[in-house]
């Protein structure tokens, strides 16, 4: 009951991470590789965090793909949040789809916002050393690279966090096919990282995983530490 109750807390925080975060800064605090930021939203106040960035307090931001992580602790702060949200922060001037599709960026006579588009995956340089690969390699060659270390360095490009234990995130180096299912791969870590964010990887090739009725992973990397 508890794999299944975890599973239906995956699927409901998936679905809430599709709508950005709004609001004003109220505070910033910087502390590498992070920008902190305590906002004032219509929901109430918030922490969140974003790829370090020059915010300033008093600008109103839109942090896109917003996952939220439980009783996180900054080491570098010397804080624990009850509750924050990791993110990207979204370019303040870059005009949303509604406005690329709609003339003066309205339709129906009123300015609309379209949902955040995921991070356009980038051809990311493999990783180096006797075990890097890459995700198509990983995927491709899963029976050979079983229960063996491997070394990558990919972009995130989605991201679950505080689920079972774990953060779960779906990353992509510009490798195999989206056809043939071997262009991404899942990645499980208690390091934490942001949609769009590039990292490089170190974890234990792991196939045919089942974490519940329904979920099934022909393979995935476990236990990874993730790098910026």
């Amino acid at each position: 009951m508890k794999t299944i109750a975890a599973l239906a807390a995956l699927l409901i925080s998936a679905t809430a991470f599709a709508t950005p975060l709004q609001g004003e800064v109220l505070e910033v605090r910087d502390a590498a590789p992070y920008t902190y930021l305590r906002l004032k939203t219509a929901e109430g106040e918030t922490w969140a965090a974003v790829t370090a960035a020059p915010v300033k307090k008093g600008e109103r931001v839109t942090i896109q793909n917003p996952a939220v992580m439980q009783n996180f602790e900054s080491k570098s702060l010397k804080k624990t949040f009850d509750k924050i949200v990791f993110g990207s922060l979204a370019d303040p001037n870059a005009p949303t789809a509604a406005a690329k599709s709609a003339p003066h960026g309205t339709m129906g006579g009123a300015a609309t916002a379209a949902p955040a588009a995921a991070a356009p995956v980038i051809k990311v340089a493999k990783a180096s050393g006797s075990d890097a690969r890459t995700v198509a390699e990983v995927v491709g060659g899963k029976s050979a690279l079983k229960d063996k270390p491997v070394s990558l360095r990919g972009q995130v490009v989605k991201a679950n966090l505080g689920i079972m234990g774990k953060n779960w995130f779906h990353v992509q180096d510009g490798s195999g096919s989206a056809g043939a299912g071997t262009n991404d791969i899942l990645v499980t870590s208690k390091d934490v990282a942001a949609v769009g964010d590039v990292v490089s990887i170190k974890g234990t090739v792991r196939t045919d995983v089942k974490v519940g009725p329904g979920y099934e992973y022909a393979v995935l990397i476990e236990n990874a530490t993730l790098q910026k």
